[in-house]
């Protein structure tokens, strides 16, 4: 099952009353019944927050953003900040993350590793065989 049918799978099942969307009442309880915990004002803020027609609903294109977690546009500028956390200016001449740099950011998480591990670690992504990895390939890593 592709993720679009599971998100519609999902999406029916909040929907109690069959209307096709899906009412801030209707998120609460279904975000309550799945474990989490949800006011009905946080669900009110959130649907008022997703809903692109003003209909104070979520139609399934809003459902997914929600399931989602944010635009796109939200996820790549994480990513971008994420990005320029792992580059240092190693003299590729553009921003990449280097195994040098590699090896710096997972010894400040506390994960330690020799730059060649570092180096087979890039080699997965590194998609135009520089041995660095560059945003797009970056990008690719973290999807």
């Amino acid at each position: 099952m592709d993720k679009v049918a599971q998100y519609e799978r999902v999406f029916n099942q909040f929907d109690a009353n069959g209307d096709g969307k899906i009412s801030p009442l209707e998120l609460q309880q279904c975000v309550g019944a799945i474990g989490g915990e949800l006011s009905l004002t946080e669900a009110e803020v959130a649907v008022e927050h997703l809903d692109s027609d003003g209909d104070g609903l979520l139609g399934l294109d809003d459902f997914v953003k929600f399931v989602d977690g944010g635009r796109e546009e939200e996820k790549v500028n994480d990513l971008k900040e994420a990005f320029k956390m792992y580059v240092m200016d190693d003299g590729c001449g553009f921003a990449c993350i280097t195994p040098k740099s590699l090896k710096r950011m997972l010894s400040r998480l506390g994960e330690s590793k020799s730059v060649d591990d570092c180096k087979v670690m890039i080699s997965r992504f590194d998609l135009n065989g520089d041995g660095v990895l560059n945003f797009d390939e970056f990008k690719v890593m973290m999807f």
